[in-house]
């Protein structure tokens, strides 16, 4: 029966991981999460997540801790031979769309060996078990700024009706600028399809939007949301790249990701794809954060501008929630984005040792 209800978490250091790793265990799973803190590798000491293997291990008594790099193929077949988890969930990831170029076969390697070496473990161990896996919107490469956008006064937002749900997954993920990154995680992305297809495996592809939450990490790098609350928090300057701070994001909860999560393991698919995210009603630009962070915290933002917009980077992003809520009904949106905003506030105030 154990192994019945063993979920495997990659990146289990990750908002992602964390969440998923803590909901899952309160759901009666036992968890064994695999971390090696590659983003201190990343993103050097701001990037660490130790800490959150030490709050994990603290808060749950049965999770197992394996720290071994997914680009090691030997224990990722090993690992899964002898577990062979009921589920299997990966998060692990190089994550910045702007790092990657800097280190083009590391970003590769994690991104898309590092998955092909899961899911053919998971072929020859737990063909079963559903395989789900954190895409990215970034698949989509700029194709999303193609679409017609009317520039209002805080933000860009689609000028065609047609469009005001979001993005769709029936947006084409060819023929546009993707970023290294976009690419890495394209290739990852196809992969999980087609072992779903060619092997049918349950296997599905969540396409995140600003995925965030309180014990997320941020970076300017990485980390949309966290990174700005953080920085109005600390009184650091936040630097906007390009399209006059107007460029819309929509952001979803750690907590809704995990809980969609749930509901795929519960009734499986195969080789699906869901653009995962806030949704209009959890979209912003970064003028509009900028004020829904002070409105919180009571400090202004410190914020500069540069007349240099990042490589591949989308002018307006929310994601079409609609395929999701007709597949599995049961599942919506519990945060909403005022409530996002306090929490990564509070989440700040209480690890940051420098704020009063």
């Amino acid at each position: 029966m154990g192994r019945q209800r063993t979920v495997l978490v990659t990146g289990s250091c990750g908002l992602i991981g964390s969440e998923v790793t803590r909901s899952f265990s309160r759901l009666g799973f036992s968890v064994t999460g695999v971390d090696n803190n590659h983003r201190a590798v990343f993103f050097g000491p701001e990037g660490d997540t130790a800490w959150v293997q030490g709050r994990l291990l603290a808060e749950i008594p049965d999770y197992r801790h394996v720290s071994i790099d997914i680009r090691d193929r030997d224990a990722i077949l090993a690992l899964m031979k002898d577990l062979r988890p009921a589920l299997i969930i990966h998060t692990a990831a190089q994550p910045s769309h702007d790092r990657a170029a800097a280190i083009p076969f590391l970003d590769f390697e994690v991104n898309a060996l590092g998955t092909l070496h899961l899911l053919e473990a998971a072929r020859q161990f737990c063909p079963a078990s559903p395989f789900i896996h954190m895409s990215t919107n970034k698949v989509y490469g700029d194709r999303p700024n193609t679409l017609k956008l009317a520039e209002l006064e805080t933000r860009w937002d689609y000028a065609d009706p047609a469009d005001a749900h979001g993005i769709s997954e029936e947006l084409s993920i060819d023929q546009s600028k993707h970023s290294l990154f976009g690419a890495s995680k394209l290739a990852a992305d196809i992969m999980v399809q087609e072992y779903g297809r060619y092997f049918d495996m349950p296997t599905c592809c969540l396409r995140g939007g600003c995925l965030t939450g309180p014990d997320h990490a941020g970076v300017e790098l990485h980390g949309f949301l966290s990174y700005l609350v953080k920085c109005n928090v600390e009184g650091r300057e936040y630097k906007v790249f390009g399209y006059k701070g107007k460029q819309v994001r929509d952001n979803i909860h750690s907590e809704d990701v995990a809980s969609f999560m749930y509901e795929f393991w519960q009734a499986p698919r195969i080789a699906e794809v869901y653009n995962l995210g806030g949704g209009k009603a959890n979209s912003c630009s970064i003028i509009e954060a900028f004020r829904m962070a002070s409105d919180v915290t009571g400090r202004q933002m410190s914020w500069r501008y540069v007349e240099d917009n990042r490589i591949g980077d989308h002018i307006c992003y929310y994601s079409d929630l609609r395929k999701m809520r007709a597949h599995y009904p049961n599942w919506s949106i519990t945060k909403t984005l005022p409530m996002i905003f306090q929490e990564i506030a509070d989440g700040w105030a209480r690890r940051l040792p420098s704020v009063a």
